[in-house]
């Protein structure tokens, strides 16, 4: 007897389906699992027997072969057991086999025949739907996921039973309720703008670099707030759209990390790496490559403080994402490409004992350790960095100040009108904010006039610029533009862009 059942796994932060082929015949009892598996796949020869017996179903006692195709994709994850115990029950005469053809199976089996949670179950309903499907079979801890992928229909069970029973008429399951994720969205933070004392400079460039999407680096003395600034970025975002949180939860799903068994992500990420990070940690990687953090602060913020503290090639690493939007990763086994579409904000002291150039403290530091510090971050990551600025010390005076300063939901309402301003403009290019253009992009919507052109060529000449940087120059003064609501660059808008820029250069 001959079956075909629909199974998925994930490959990347993508689903794969995945034809589960089943074939029982005569001989001595034997159980054959072949098509690349895993040894998580491998192993669910024993699940799958007990899951069945513990259920009352026979496992039949003949040989038995298992083929998943493709046969050349390496299969990953436990989600193969149920369409395989499904597989071998409709050989069996269990289950009509002319009842599967559109139906998709995801599942871990335990030993007494309930239903696991597994991981990327978002990814594989959208593969199912988009593999033209009609139903989809997953656990009943996944049915968050299920709900938020219109067009086809989700069934959730706790236990094989239950699937069984619904496939033979007995006791029919309902399919999931369809979920608007971004109704009733409220973003509770416990963090706000109104917190930061003084710091005009780098309250302006976090706004800058909110409604652009633009990276940042700050250098300042410890305790002058540049890690207390870079945890309230978040806090002004502007609400993510359905296909970024759709995107992002497609993510932390597959890495098994969304926060709760019935949550959605609909805040951006907001990622802190320590300093002592691998490269494979950073970026991904793995026999199998898995989403680093760069993928998992994408549509969201990197934070990487005391950053000279990092491993240098570690750092060099980010130089493809920050200028693509994402990152291929080539391993044996597989190439994966992973996106990576972050606000960076990088920060640092100026120096090893931390205070060069503090107005209070002498720094203690000889001019080489200086220079040896300083030269732990390369010229051409820098130069993908958009905005460089100092930060100066707090005076006792601004914090005996019991005004409260600008809320961030105040600066919020700026940043999203900035980017509406660009939706509407970049929208049909397949990008959604200035950081995201390229060369053409740049020429097509940063034209300037003859005023503001002299400003940014004397700017150029004088700090000997880069092509690179001439670009995230005008890209910078084109969201300090949509931020006024001007639709021309002038000539002051050059000149905020070149200065938040060079701030640090000495």
């Amino acid at each position: 007897m001959f079956a075909q059942v629909n199974g998925l796994t994930t490959c990347g932060i993508d689903g794969v389906m995945i034809l589960v082929e089943v074939d029982i015949s005569n001989g001595l009892p034997n159980f054959d699992l072949v098509g690349l598996p895993a040894m998580a796949v491998r192993e669910s020869k024993e699940r799958v027997k007990a899951a069945m017996r513990n259920s009352d179903y026979p496992f039949p006692m003949t040989k038995i072969t298992v083929n998943l195709a493709p046969a050349d994709l390496r299969k990953e994850g436990s989600g193969l057991d149920l369409p395989i115990a499904i597989g071998l029950l409709t050989c069996s005469r269990l289950i009509d086999p002319t009842n599967l053809d559109d139906k998709v199976f995801v599942g871990e089996l335990s030993l007494d025949g309930r239903i696991r949670k597994v991981s990327g179950v978002l990814s594989m309903v959208m593969e199912a739907k988009r593999f033209g499907a009609k139903e989809i079979y997953i656990p009943k801890e996944n049915a968050a996921e299920g709900k938020l992928i219109q067009g086809i229909k989700v069934y959730t069970a706790s236990s094989l039973q239950e699937i069984v029973e619904h496939l033979t008429g007995k006791q029919l399951l309902e399919p999931l309720p369809k979920e608007n994720i971004l109704q009733n969205k409220q973003r509770i933070y416990h963090v706000d703008f109104a917190d930061i004392k003084g710091q005009l400079v780098a309250r302006r460039a976090l706004e800058i670099a909110a409604a652009g999407g633009h990276s940042i680096m700050m250098i300042g003395s410890p305790g002058c707030g540049k890690t207390m600034l870079a945890r309230r970025l978040v806090t002004i975002l502007p609400p993510m759209t359905e296909s970024e949180a759709l995107e992002v939860t497609k993510i932390y799903s597959i890495v098994g990390m969304l926060p709760q068994a019935d949550s959605v992500m609909l805040e951006r990420p907001f990622r802190s790496p320590h300093h002592s990070i691998s490269g494979s940690a950073l970026l991904g990687g793995g026999s199998t490559p898995r989403p680093g953090e760069v993928t998992l602060s994408h549509n969201g913020v990197l934070f990487l403080d005391e950053l000279p503290e990092f491993d240098r090639s570690t750092l060099e690493m980010l130089r493809q994402p920050l200028e693509d939007g994402e990152v291929s990763i080539s391993r044996v086994r597989a190439a994966m490409t992973f996106p990576s579409r972050f606000i960076l904000v990088a920060a640092q002291n100026p120096c090893p004992c931390g205070y060069l150039g503090d107005s209070r403290h002498v720094c203690s530091c000889k001019q080489l350790d200086i220079d040896n510090y300083q030269r732990k971050i390369s010229g051409p990551l820098m130069d993908r960095i958009d905005m460089q600025i100092n930060l100066t010390r707090v005076d006792f005076s601004e914090l005996k100040d019991k005004r409260p300063g600008e809320s961030s939901a105040t600066i919020r309402e700026r940043v999203v009108r900035a980017r509406q301003l660009q939706q509407a403009r970049l929208e049909p290019l397949g990008i959604h904010c200035n950081a995201q253009m390229g060369r053409q992009e740049v020429v097509k919507y940063c034209q300037l006039d003859e005023q503001a052109q002299a400003v940014l060529e004397k700017y150029f000449n004088i700090l000997n610029l880069s092509a690179r940087s001439h670009d995230r120059i005008l890209k910078v003064a084109r969201t300090i533009a949509d931020l006024a609501g001007s639709s021309d660059i002038q000539a002051a808008h050059i000149a905020e862009a070149v200065t938040l820029r060079a701030n640090n250069r000495r």
